[in-house]
């Protein structure tokens, strides 16, 4: 019998990005898009993460918003005119992607876009905003105003932070919105800067404030101010603004937009049939690229779980991708406190630390300019198999235990020249230290969830995988769809694998 489809509200990069990996694991889903058309004005979201670009290649965007997009692997931190740190992301073991690519959200819409136009599981419907649903035991029955409904399994709101499906769920969305004004302009120039991120506090042409310069395709570049209180567009010399960085180079101002930034995360992500996802789920200050990165990964998180089912696995959905949200609001919280101090008393702390960073190396930890966005990992989750306590500050080196993604690196699978990475996605995957062991593993794993079972022996000639996993003579590893790491044995056990990928499937014994 013909599987009823998932409905997704939203078909932006979250929305698109669900449909196209339950696709991969042949579950039909109608994404409903409230706009009749696209509105692909402006940059918008533009940094993408090195562990999201995995996620995007599951979907067939990733190796063409790399050859588009723009590299970088260092950020620059200034005060006044002084540089006073860089930060360089170095390449982990052999991971494929670089650590960051800038690429305008819209575009990165239109890649999705087509992938979903050849995808005969996935249907959108456009003009068609959700207006109301209802749930029962079987289902839940979609309202989509003039144009009809629509009958699925599960609704998700991916219809962002104006989330019609949030509303309608009853859904709170607690946190808090900043009065600070921040102008974005995307400018057209020839500018002789490195591909690299630029932070500025308080430069002589923004005192007391900040500057954030970005490079983009096609030489735009994208500029974000922090602006006084007062700021009105229509009537600043927005010219001598951009002059400031330009100089007397010509320009084009190709989008520009006046926001407030906004710290919420909603009261929980799941209320029986109906799931949150992107910024219908959360919204951060857009300092350290936690938004739509954390979006991708929340499309990622709910994808596998509703393409295998069961409530335990469903549950931990908005356990796993609520945690995550609530971690990235302190970081990000933490970030807008230091860059919009509310009271006299942050604001001498703000100009204390970045006073003693021009000499002293020290209070440069101070300086908080943005924590770049990095995977959560799931160690606490109900359904990872304890292996151990990993750091949580943000940027420190996670070693490969259960809960942290998986390594990668290059392999051979039956011939044919790969990566650990592509090998995910549909299933389990187990990889154990001895290819004598594949046949023990697969038996054990027999009547549960899909599992793909490879000897690392075998595929791993080089070694590299085998290294960056720790593995040992024996050990077996038990990596879920989404590529994070369910379980680390240290020696084979057919009784201890079976146990770990029933928990990770949401089925503990």
């Amino acid at each position: 019998m013909e599987r009823a489809p998932v409905v997704i509200a939203g078909a932006g990069p979250v929305g698109l990005t669900l449909a196209l990996l339950l696709a991969r694991r042949r579950v039909p889903s109608v994404v409903l898009e409230a706009r009749p058309y696209r509105d692909a004005e402006g940059s918008r979201a533009i940094c993408f993460q090195r562990d999201v670009l995995d996620v995007l290649d599951r979907v067939g965007c990733a190796e063409e918003m790399v050859a588009e997009g723009v590299t970088w692997t260092t950020g620059r931190t200034y005060y006044r005119e002084r540089e006073l740190f860089s930060v360089t992301f170095p390449d982990p073991g052999g991971s494929h992607f670089p650590p960051w690519i800038n690429i305008s959200q819209a575009r990165v819409e239109e890649l999705l876009l087509a992938r979903v136009r050849d995808e005969p599981l996935v249907e959108l419907r456009s003009g068609h905003a959700v207006t109301g649903y209802r749930q029962d035991g079987d289902g839940v029955e979609v309202d989509a105003g003039a144009a009809g409904g629509v009958r699925g399994t599960h609704l998700v709101g991916a219809d962002g932070a104006r989330s019609a499906v949030r509303r309608l769920a009853g859904i709170g969305f607690p946190g808090r919105s900043f009065d600070d004004l921040f102008l974005i302009c995307d400018i057209k120039a020839d500018l002789p800067f490195p591909d690299e991120r630029r932070f500025h506090f308080d430069p002589p042409w923004n005192p007391g404030r900040q500057v954030l310069v970005h490079p983009c395709p096609d030489s735009v570049w994208r500029i974000d101010w922090q602006v006084p209180p007062a700021f009105d567009a229509a009537t600043a010399d927005i010219d001598a603004m951009v002059r400031r960085i330009t100089g007397e180079r010509p320009y084009e101002i190709v989008w520009r937009s006046l926001y407030r930034f906004h710290e919420r995360v909603a009261s929980c992500f799941r209320r029986g049939r109906v799931f949150l996802a992107g910024d219908a789920a959360h919204l951060y200050a857009p300092f350290g690229a936690r938004g739509l990165n954390s979006g991708i990964q929340d499309a990622e998180n709910l994808a596998w779980k509703l393409a295998l089912g069961g409530e335990g696995l469903l549950d931990s959905y908005a356990l796993e991708r609520r945690a995550a949200a609530l971690e990235n609001l302190r970081i990000t919280g933490n970030t807008m406190a230091f860059l919009v101090p509310q009271d006299e008393e942050r604001w001498e702390r703000r100009r204390s630390a970045l006073a003693r960073a021009l000499t002293d190396p020290a209070a440069r930890a101070e300086i908080d300019s943005g924590k770049l966005a990095e995977p959560y990992w799931y160690t606490d989750s109900p359904l990872t198999t304890f292996g151990g306590s990993v750091p949580a500050e943000p940027g420190a080196v996670r070693p490969p235990l259960p809960g942290v993604i998986c390594p990668d690196g290059p392999v051979t699978v039956a011939g044919r020249a790969t990566r650990l990475r592509r090998l995910f996605g549909s299933g389990f995957t187990v990889l154990t230290a001895r290819a004598d062991r594949v046949e023990e593993a697969r038996t054990a794993c027999a009547g549960g969830p899909p599992v793909t079972v490879y000897g690392l022996s075998g595929i791993d000639a080089a070694g590299v995988v085998t290294r960056a996993l720790r593995a040992r003579d024996d050990s077996v590893h038990l990596v879920r769809p989404d590529g994070h790491l369910a379980a680390v044995l240290p020696a084979f056990s057919g009784t201890a694998l079976r146990r770990a990928l029933d928990r990770a499937a949401g089925n503990p014994r």
